[in-house]
């Protein structure tokens, strides 16, 4: 098979017609030049240049195969730019998991950052439960997660990214509604849309342990799996319930979002996590995006 220096000569002595300016060109002389195209043509088993002590002019083969052989040059330069420009973390492709909350705020703030950044690269972003993301990490499927804790694997590393206060929602003609702050002793007996202690584990504990350092007990309405189905049973006005501020960016109609006042103060956090031994050379950038994308709370934990 010829190689690419064998159609780096042919290409440049096509478009010469001269073989002295055609070596010259390619930093060589005459002879090797002669050389690299016979070879070239034994390979081919085809003339691809008609030769005369006046002058140079391409076969039919010679004009068939020029485009040809352009074009391959082409593929391979584009090639190795591509791969340097990968090995140099600038372009490439990130898988990353998130959960439907960091949809909210979070999530769109870090692509636009990267996009920004790394405008070569091409982001695959799937939704997932944050147990479903620490198994897609495991297994390679993604590259980096935005979930909730606790993340307790010593194979995973992880950056605090977003840590956020709890609102409390009320329908637009609650009682509740017309107070400035809420606090959580007023959910008292009070019909509760709840979050789900399987698809939602991690605000279902929160609440759970923020209602029994309160020692009060909401009458729980009804379960729910996503922030966006709470705030629509509130908006029916099946219940009240609590939310993180960045469900404020879903705008829900005829819901209040109110601070809410806590017997002991609560974050809802996310976490960045990725694999130790992941060596795609685009996630220390992502990383470090996340980082300068987070709040002060979060990088200072």
């Amino acid at each position: 098979m010829f190689d690419l220096n064998q159609l780096r000569c042919f290409v440049t002595v096509a478009e010469e017609l001269h073989f002295g300016r055609a070596a010259a060109r390619l930093n060589m002389t005459q002879p090797p030049l002669s050389r690299q195209i016979q070879v070239l043509e034994h390979i081919i088993d085809a003339p691809l240049l008609e030769r005369t002590s006046r002058s140079v002019k391409l076969t039919p083969a010679g004009r068939s195969f020029l485009p040809e052989a352009r074009r391959i040059l082409k593929l391979a330069e584009t090639a190795s730019q591509v791969a340097r420009r990968i090995a140099l973390g600038k372009t490439g492709s990130l898988k990353i998991g998130y959960t439907a909350a960091a949809s909210y705020g979070f999530l769109p703030d870090l692509i636009a950052a990267c996009r920004a950044r790394l405008p070569e690269v091409d982001f695959s972003l799937k939704e997932m439960v944050s147990g479903d993301q620490l198994e897609a990490l495991a297994s390679g499927q993604i590259d980096a997660g935005l979930l909730r804790p606790p993340v307790a694997r010593p194979e995973l590393a992880t950056k605090r990214v977003l840590a956020e206060p709890l609102m409390a929602a009320i329908p637009k003609k609650h009682r509740l509604a017309a107070q400035a702050t809420v606090a959580i002793k007023d959910f008292d007996n009070e019909p509760f849309v709840m979050y789900s202690p399987y698809e939602s584990r991690y605000f279902h504990d929160l609440l759970v342990a923020q209602f029994s350092r309160a020692d009060i007990l909401p009458r729980y309405v009804q379960h729910v799996g996503q922030i966006h189905s709470i705030l629509a049973l509130v908006r029916a006005g099946l219940g009240v319930s609590i939310v993180p501020a960045a469900a404020a960016n879903l705008k829900i109609a005829d819901v209040r979002l109110k601070p809410l006042k806590l017997r002991a103060p609560a974050a809802v956090e996310l976490f960045m996590v990725w694999r130790r031994e992941d060596e795609n050379p685009l996630l220390p950038a992502l990383i470090a995006i996340a980082g300068d994308v987070a709040g002060p709370d979060a990088r200072d934990h």
